[in-house]
């Protein structure tokens, strides 16, 4: 989660002596291909992108990212002379709480026995919106892009009792 700390955990309890000076952690941003031209190899301070954001434990070849961002979202991968390891890591936000108001948009006089209602949410994405009745669910809209607004709207009778809730999810989180 954005914000969030993450280590990578190699599979090496402990990278003998002669090897510890030839730790290399590359770095190739999501969406792009992982090769000998695309990749950033990232130190402790000798990257912008990572300033002051990282440890590097020299008895496991293990990388610590603090304060880590949605742009840190790619293939890390860890070099020794004679190991390799590599971490997909993606990144998300944190979710806004859906906003939930009456629409008044489509107020026909017909409809006096119902209540539109519409949920929505800004500048998200890789989410889910979905309304529930109970622990039932009606409707869902999922956007994989960033975009500026979400919105999701239901029709409920005036007279019914049930509850009624919109729910915004990723992978990782709800709200």
């Amino acid at each position: 989660m954005e914000g969030d700390s993450v280590t990578l955990h190699t599979d090496v309890s402990d990278i003998p002596i002669y090897y510890k000076h030839y730790i290399e952690w590359r770095f190739a941003a999501e969406d792009t291909r992982f090769d000998e031209e695309t990749y950033d190899i990232i130190y402790y301070d000798d990257d912008d992108i990572f300033r002051d954001r990282l440890q590097i434990y020299n008895q496991t070849g293990s990388l610590t990212i603090r304060n880590i961002r949605t742009t840190d979202s790619g293939l890390y991968q860890m070099r020794t002379r004679v190991l390799r390891e590599s971490f997909n890591v993606t990144v998300y936000t944190r979710l806004p709480i859906p906003v939930i108001i009456r629409d008044s948009s489509n107020g026909s006089s017909s409809s006096v026995s119902k209540c539109s209602l519409l949920c929505s949410v800004l500048n998200v994405s890789h989410v889910t919106l979905s309304w529930y009745k109970g622990i039932s669910l009606l409707s869902s809209i999922s956007v994989s892009d960033v975009i500026s607004s979400v919105s999701l709207p239901l029709e409920v009778e005036y007279q019914d009792n049930n509850t009624y809730s919109c729910v915004l999810n990723n992978p990782i989180s709800n709200q």
